[in-house]
């Protein structure tokens, strides 16, 4: 216990809480993937890809995680080339070397072994000046599943707008 007789540890007290700068988001992945686990993951870059991802340059669309050699690379994702660089510049599909825990990869790596998994990144944005990756460990989904999901979100919006119009009466 901390003197004052709070629970809580004296560092969690004070400090500003980490800022998340959005850069890209897979809005698809939701839709075709069942999430299990989700993972943050630092990214090797070079030096104009960071000043393109701050320029809000990137695309998860066609993006997916692969497991080789013991390491998560991040392959398909599309970091654009930066508006100033040079013959320095980078190729905007290139693999990417994700950084996770060791405990983190092996259960990957277990998971992904099972028919119907696959890993996908959800989101990319800057935690604290660093630049990060959102990756979820997914099964995906078949057909009747998806419009099962879109039938639950429309009548959840249905019961809100409901209850919100009870409301203003």
């Amino acid at each position: 216990m901390v003197p004052d007789g709070s629970k809580q540890h004296p560092k969690k007290l004070s400090g500003p809480v980490p800022v998340r700068k959005l850069i890209a988001s897979n809005k698809k992945a939701r839709h075709d993937y069942a999430i299990e686990d989700v993972f943050e993951a630092g990214m090797v870059l070079s030096g104009t890809e960071v000043k393109a991802l701050r320029a809000g340059r990137a695309s998860l669309v066609d993006g997916y995680c692969a497991l080789d050699g013991g390491e998560v690379w991040l392959e398909g994702a599309h970091i654009s080339e930066y508006a100033h660089g040079t013959w320095t510049n980078h190729a905007p599909r290139r693999k990417r070397k994700l950084l996770l825990h060791r405990h983190e990869i092996e259960t990957l790596e277990q998971h992904t072994r099972e028919k119907g998994y696959t890993i996908v990144p959800l989101q990319m944005y800057f935690l604290d000046g660093r630049a990060k990756v959102e990756i979820a460990l997914a099964r995906g989904k078949k057909e009747y599943d998806k419009r099962q999901t879109l039938r639950e979100q429309q009548d959840n919006r249905e019961a809100q707008r409901a209850m919100r119009a009870r409301e203003i009466r």
